[in-house]
C-alpha cells in the first residue's frame, strides 16, 4: 500500500453542501472555502429520461442557483471518475459559472476502452483533452485558501480518485456508507484486489476525517445518508472494516459482482462522461444520437 503523499490537516474545515438525486441515488457536492467565496462542485448530474431520450438540468440548476444566491465563485468542477450510473452536467455548469474541469489521468484508459466499445472512430480524442486538468497521485490544487490533495484510488474504475481537503474526503464510488460496503469492481479495468488496497489507503486518514459518498441506496430501508468518518468505516464497514483480509474481500466482491445487473444508464452515461459531460457530436442533419452496442458489455 502506498503511503499518503501529504500530511492531513484537520484544522481546515470546508463547508459541504450536498445535493441528492433520487433518480440515480447520486450525491453531488458544493465544497466551499470558509475563508473566502471560492467553491468547487463534485460529481454533478445531468437529468436524463432514457425512455424519452430527453436531457434536462433541474439538478444542476439547483446547484447553480445555490452558488449564485450565496455569491460564491466556482473554481473547480471535479469528477471522481467516469461514472456509469449518471450523466455529468459539468459542461453545463461550467458554461454558467466558469471553473476548471478535472478528473484522474487514467480517464485516458477509460476513453481507450469505451472508445472501442462505442466504435467512436479516430475523431474521438482519447488523450483526456476534454478536461482542463488530469490529476495524478499526489497532485494538489486550490479552492480559495484551501489545498486539495488527490489520491489515486483505482479498483472500481482505472480513473478513480479521492480528493482530500482538510478534514473532508470525497471518495467517489470507492466506498459506500458502512452498511453499504463497497463499489463493484467488475467493470472493464476494474479489479477487486486493487479496490481493497485503495480503500485501505483511504482508511489510513485520521479517524476523524469526514468521508462523503457519491452514492447511497438506503440499505434495509434506512434513510438516505452520505457522510460518515474514517473511524466509522474502519469499525463497521460490512466489506472492508479492520480485520477483513484482502483474500476475504476479493472473494466476497467477485461473488457479489457476479450477481449484479449493469447500471441502467451505463450506455448513455459512459458515452457522455468519457467526453467530459459533452454529448456526442451532431450528425449531418444536426441531430444528436447515442449508440447501443449489442453484446459488448
Amino acid at each position: 500500500m502506498q503511503p499518503l503523499p501529504f500530511k492531513p490537516d484537520l484544522t481546515v474545515h470546508p463547508e459541504v453542501v450536498p445535493f441528492f438525486d433520487p433518480a440515480t441515488n447520486t450525491i453531488s457536492y458544493i465544497v466551499r472555502d470558509s475563508a473566502s467565496s471560492a467553491c468547487a462542485v463534485f460529481d454533478s448530474v445531468m437529468d436524463f429520461d432514457y425512455a424519452a431520450g430527453r436531457i434536462s438540468f433541474a439538478h444542476a440548476d439547483a446547484i447553480i442557483a445555490h452558488i449564485r444566491a450565496k455569491g460564491w465563485t466556482l473554481e473547480w468542477l471535479i469528477e471522481t471518475h467516469a461514472h456509469a450510473d449518471h450523466l455529468s452536467a459539468a459542461p453545463y455548469i461550467q458554461q454558467k459559472l466558469g471553473g476548471k474541469l478535472g478528473i484522474g489521468e487514467n480517464i485516458r484508459v477509460v476513453q481507450e476502452t469505451f472508445g472501442k466499445v462505442f466504435n467512436e472512430g479516430t475523431a474521438f480524442q482519447r488523450d483526456g483533452s476534454q478536461f482542463d486538468r488530469l490529476f495524478v497521485d499526489g497532485d494538489s490544487y486550490a479552492i480559495g485558501t484551501m489545498t486539495v490533495h488527490v489520491l489515486y484510488t483505482p479498483g472500481h474504475t482505472p480513473a478513480c480518485t479521492t480528493h482530500v481537503v482538510g478534514d473532508a474526503a470525497f471518495v467517489g464510488d470507492t466506498l459506500f456508507m458502512p452498511d453499504g460496503g463497497s463499489a463493484r469492481a467488475d467493470f472493464p479495468g476494474g479489479d477487486a484486489a486493487t479496490l481493497y488496497h485503495s480503500i485501505r489507503r483511504v482508511l489510513t486518514l485520521p479517524d476523524e476525517t469526514r468521508l462523503f459518498m457519491c452514492h447511497d441506496y438506503g440499505p434495509n430501508g434506512r434513510d438516505i445518508a452520505w457522510e460518515t468518518s474514517v473511524g466509522e468505516e474502519r469499525a463497521h464497514n460490512i466489506h472492508v472494516r479492520d480485520g477483513i483480509s484482502e483474500a476475504e474481500f476479493v472473494a466476497m466482491r467477485q461473488a457479489r459482482d457476479a450477481t449484479l445487473d449493469m447500471p441502467k444508464l451505463i450506455i448513455p452515461a459512459l458515452q457522455v462522461n468519457i467526453r467530459g459531460g459533452e454529448l456526442p457530436p451532431k450528425d449531418e442533419s444536426g441531430k444528436t444520437f447515442l449508440k447501443i452496442p449489442l453484446n459488448a458489455l
